[in-house]
């Protein structure tokens, strides 16, 4: 859609709100419904403003210290949001609703350095200098319940009743039992234009995965914060819930694969040749930079206490740090043919904030390139049993000082942000260190 069309769309009253949102370090969208009147007269051109604080909260929304941008002190300001009409589409699951992201600016007219999307788009810029283009493709996973979403905060989200009762990886059967919903998401992700490709069961019981085509890593990232907000938006209206995050319960967790590939001008693959393993010289340096960042930039892989419970042994989710072609017991797999061929990182889980995550993917890529890295060989057999290799870190305050601690960080990202990020795994940190756990008292409460 573009603004011309929602122009002829908010005059002839088919369209009635437009949604301007922005995506916060958690990876939510955050924002604004706005009259479709008042945005093409006022926003369209002048954007929208909002308070600071959307880049400096916890995941419950509180006000928190430690962050330089947003603070008490300095009056906790606003930022514009300014649209970015390149995103602008229909949304099937509301009435009369388009929608659009914005980028982020201070009102001084800067960018905001902390805004996930324009974290991304700095590292984008710096590929470019080196005349490569990152493409990307996520693979979301959820657990589904027929519980709806007031329900569930109302049972304490315990004995959450799964929308399949067994294992149902690539059952037909399974499947169709929830088709209804899972169809409705595919369509209207399509109505809202995205190209889902396809849906199917996974290990956990109302386990699901929704797969989209792959895309330049922009707007693979626009498209994974809409789709993972959209698909709550429809669950909720079939009276049921969905979780993302990473591991809901003691059952198999939610991954968030993603598959990464580098152009070159020719727009063909920049990362293949003939030859073992068909990776070019880039190719290879890229993968080894990939390898050498992964535990510094894990923070961003994995940005909650919750995502380190997934990686266990023989999981699917992994605890070694090596590559191997189509090998999925290690952290990074080969997969693909011809141009088709890329890079599957499989550390993020469900709960990963996209653009982040794909700009540590672009920044451990452009080390190694830029670095001239060499690629260890590849793994075969079982990566779990590999006591040689470099693990995956277990817990966010081991992935918090990795990051605090890396050069590469500083250097790809800046100090503003490897603060920024830094604060957020605190605020995270005490918050969970200071709260008292079902399993305390279950193992404590009259035994202890």
């Amino acid at each position: 859609m573009d603004l011309e069309e929602l122009d002829v769309s908010v005059e002839n009253g088919s369209i009635d709100t437009v949604v301007l949102a922005l995506t916060d370090m958690q990876g939510r969208l955050q924002g604004k419904r706005l009259h479709g009147r008042y945005f093409m007269d006022e926003v369209a051109t002048g954007g929208s403003e909002g308070c600071n604080y959307l880049l400096a909260v916890d995941v419950d929304m509180n006000t928190v210290d430690g962050y330089e941008m947003s603070s008490w002190d300095s009056g906790y300001g606003d930022f514009v949001m300014r649209p970015d009409f390149t995103t602008l589409r229909r949304v099937p699951w509301q009435p009369g609703t388009a929608m659009l992201l914005a980028d982020l600016e201070t009102t001084a007219g800067d960018p905001v350095y902390a805004s996930p999307r324009q974290i991304l788009k700095r590292q984008i810029d710096r590929l470019a200098g080196h005349g490569l283009t990152a493409y990307a493709g996520t693979e979301l996973e959820f657990v589904l319940f027929r519980d709806s979403y007031e329900l569930a905060f109302d049972k304490g989200y315990r004995d959450l009743v799964p929308a399949n009762q067994y294992n149902v990886d690539y059952s037909l059967l399974g499947t169709a039992r929830v088709e209804p919903l899972l169809r409705r998401i595919r369509n209207e992700m399509y109505g809202a234009g995205m190209q889902p490709e396809s849906a199917k069961g996974e290990c956990n019981f109302g386990q699901h995965e929704i797969a989209f085509r792959y895309a330049d890593a922009l707007t693979c990232a626009d498209n994974h914060v809409i789709y993972k907000n959209g698909a709550k938006e429809i669950a909720s209206q079939e009276g049921m819930s969905l979780t993302f995050m990473a591991k809901p319960n003691a059952r198999e967790g939610n991954s968030c694969h993603i598959h990464f590939s580098l152009r070159g001008r020719d727009g063909k693959s920049a990362m293949l040749v003939d030859g073992p393993a068909h990776l070019s010289e880039t190719g290879r340096q890229a993968i080894a930079g990939l390898l050498a960042t992964m535990r510094e930039f894990s923070l961003l892989f994995a940005p909650n206490i919750n995502s380190y419970k997934r990686y266990q042994p023989g999981s699917f989710a992994p605890t070694a740090l090596r590559w191997g072609i189509d090998n999925r017991t290690c952290a990074l797999r080969i997969a693909g043919h011809g141009q088709g061929m890329r890079v599957e990182n499989r550390v993020p889980g469900g709960d990963v904030n996209p653009y982040l995550a794909i700009a540590a993917l672009i920044a451990g890529a452009l080390h190694g390139i830029e670095n001239g890295l060499e690629l260890e060989g590849e793994f075969t057999g079982n990566a779990y049993e590999d006591a040689t290799a470099d693990r995956v870190p277990t817990h966010l305050r081991d992935a918090q000082q990795l990051w605090l601690r890396s050069e590469v960080a500083q250097q790809a990202f800046g100090a503003d942000v490897v603060g920024h990020y830094a604060n957020m795994a605190q605020v995270e940190l005490d918050a969970f260190d200071a709260a008292v756990t079902d399993w305390e008292l279950r193992r404590g409460f009259e035994r202890m």
